[in-house]
């Protein structure tokens, strides 16, 4: 019984498929000898129908004679046993192959074969047939002999061919066996997937003006796949991923139980040339000092990083998109930046944009895609499975550990001037030397102010440029902002006054008062000249026209000319610039 089951286990399925035919075929021709009066006309009678007749049975067994019939039916000797009529040749197990190739020639040429270099199989096969030949041996298989082999090696050794083709990584993703793990068990902030992704399309450097490509730091919400936090890295800079996680906790207002990551050390290798590992950037006591769990992916563990379907949908749906892109590597770089692409050269708009355009930009897209459905939660949007978190009423300041890395920075006269513009406090009134300053490419409306010892000094707010002729041209806002700016200016001045009398003689002090006393009445004077109302008692500006509060750009002024003023002039100017284009069209 065991020799039986042992054979039909390794029998191939054809040789059943013939078997079982004979079978059938031996009933047939049994049933229609037995109607016949002649069983020798008989017997020819119905191999002429068979080997003429399209049935299946001739399909499966082909043309046969009066010989295999009898044959066929001896061999069963009354019995039923359709292995008995099963093809006598022999068939490889799953584990074997039947092959003219000796060992020698199968050992010469599967060293070339599984060779890291991943030589072809012609090459291979070139190559062993000219050693055999330098050998002296007469007998040299064909090419498709070869071929055949090496197909039989890799349907039945998928394993050793990727591992020794192409490595451990490729064995853990095209062959071993993945974990399908079930995200609906998680609460939407239970789990941050953290990765990098360098874009495909250019920025203009603020620090540099010139055009970059800056890396995209991202957290995943794995239960939503929201990217609910992300920050934007122009060079290399470690705060970035501390920045980008805490733009996340800001974005769900809850902190995270986990953050999943790279491993520790290729997280960083990944984008920095030194190759200092996670744990030693001082990241695990942000992260503890938060209550957030660190987890690191298994190394060379594509399958853990969930974020990665994001960024592949991000480069297509978004980065392609962009005039800018200039593709991910040299086979995938658009025509234009080509060799001798005139054409493509001269359609393309040569327009790079800034880091708040592009955050803008960025925005939006991720409005759209957390408007599709969650693959984590049937029948819910991914904006509808984010609302359902409980929010935790996150303190900002709390957070102030996690900012962008910090800059040296020079107290001139009007603060500390960082990309162009300055920021300005009281507090920095009087001091000069060197401070740190911490900031956010997403709010650079203020910065924050350290000593070089880290000890927190103020908040310094981006100074604002003044109409030049606010009283004549400007509105009601611009006529109030230069009044604070002057009764500021006074201020700090009878500030610094009042310190130095400390330190002076009494006709000093005297002398002092008086040129200040002078300075103030006539200060005073020219003040009340430039401010003096209208006879009306409510100053005209801009000839009757309605004033409008203080815009930080284009796109806010837009937003709120279209819900208050939708008939207002400037709407149809700004709709033929290329930032309405880039941002709304």
């Amino acid at each position: 019984m065991n020799s039986l089951s042992n054979q039909i286990q390794f029998t191939p399925e054809k040789c059943k498929q013939i078997a079982l035919a004979r079978l059938d075929l031996i009933h047939k021709w049994q049933e229609f000898r037995r109607k016949a009066v002649n069983k020798l006309q008989a017997d020819y009678d119905f191999v002429k129908l068979h080997n003429t007749s399209n049935s299946h049975l001739f399909e499966i067994l082909g043309k046969i004679s009066r010989g295999s019939l009898h044959r066929w039916h001896t061999i069963l000797n009354g019995t039923e046993d359709y292995t008995k009529l099963l093809p006598q040749y022999k068939y490889s197990k799953a584990d074997e192959y039947r092959t003219v190739l000796t060992d020698v020639e199968i050992k010469i040429f599967m060293s070339l074969l599984l060779h890291p270099n991943r030589i072809s199989i012609g090459k291979a096969t070139a190559l062993t047939k000219y050693k055999l030949k330098e050998q002296g041996q007469s007998f040299i298989p064909a090419d498709i002999t070869f071929r055949r082999y090496a197909k039989w090696f890799k349907d039945n050794n998928y394993d050793k061919w990727v591992l020794a083709r192409d490595g451990e990584k490729a064995l853990s993703d095209k062959v071993e066996p993945y974990i399908k793990r079930d995200a609906s068990l998680l609460d939407v902030g239970d789990i941050l997937v953290a990765d990098g992704h360098k874009l495909a399309f250019q920025v203009i450097n603020p620090f540099t003006g010139k055009p970059c490509r800056a890396t995209l730091v991202g957290f995943l919400d794995w239960k939503s796949t929201a990217l609910v936090g992300y920050e934007i890295m122009l060079e290399e800079n470690t705060q970035c991923i501390a920045s980008a996680l805490r733009n996340a906790i800001i974005n769900l207002d809850m902190i995270p139980k986990i953050v999943y990551q790279d491993n520790g050390r290729a997280f960083r290798a990944k984008y920095f040339t030194d190759d200092k590992g996670f744990g030693e950037l001082g990241f695990y006591g942000l992260y503890a000092k938060l209550g957030i769990e660190t987890v690191f992916a298994r190394p060379y563990n594509a399958r853990s990083k969930v974020i990665e379907r994001f960024f592949k949908e991000f480069q297509e749906g978004f980065e392609k998109l962009m005039p800018s892109y200039v593709g991910s590597s040299i086979n995938n770089k658009p025509a234009y930046l080509k060799r001798n692409e005139n054409f493509h050269k001269n359609l393309h708009q040569d327009y790079v944009p800034t880091i708040e355009e592009t955050i803008k930009m960025i925005d939006m897209w991720l409005k759209f895609k957390n408007s599709q459905p969650c693959t984590n939660a049937p029948n819910m949007t991914i904006t509808e499975v984010l609302e359902n978190r409980k929010k935790q009423n996150i303190n900002k300041t709390l957070l102030d550990d996690l900012m962008l890395a910090t800059e040296v920075k020079t107290i001139q006269r009007n603060g500390v001037r960082f990309l162009n513009c300055d920021y300005f406090d009281e507090r920095l009134y009087g001091l000069r030397g060197k401070v740190l300053i911490k900031y956010n490419l997403f709010d650079l409306t203020s910065v924050k102010v350290f000593t070089p010892k880290g000890e927190y000094l103020c908040t310094a707010e981006r100074v604002t440029e003044t109409h030049p002729m606010a009283k004549i041209l400007g509105t009601v806002e611009d006529l109030e902002d230069y009044k604070q700016k002057i009764q500021k200016q006074q201020k700090l001045k009878r500030k610094t006054i009042n310190s130095v009398k400390k330190l002076l003689t009494n006709d000093e002090i005297k002398l002092i008062e008086a040129r200040s006393n002078q300075e103030e009445m006539e200060n005073s004077n020219n003040f009340q000249k430039e401010f003096k109302p209208h006879s009306n008692g409510v100053q005209k500006i801009n000839n009757g026209e309605k004033s409008l509060p203080i815009f930080k750009n284009n796109s806010e002024k837009y937003e709120y000319l279209i819900k208050n003023d939708p008939d207002n002039p400037w709407i149809s100017e700004f709709k033929k610039t290329k930032e309405y284009e880039l941002l709304y069209a």
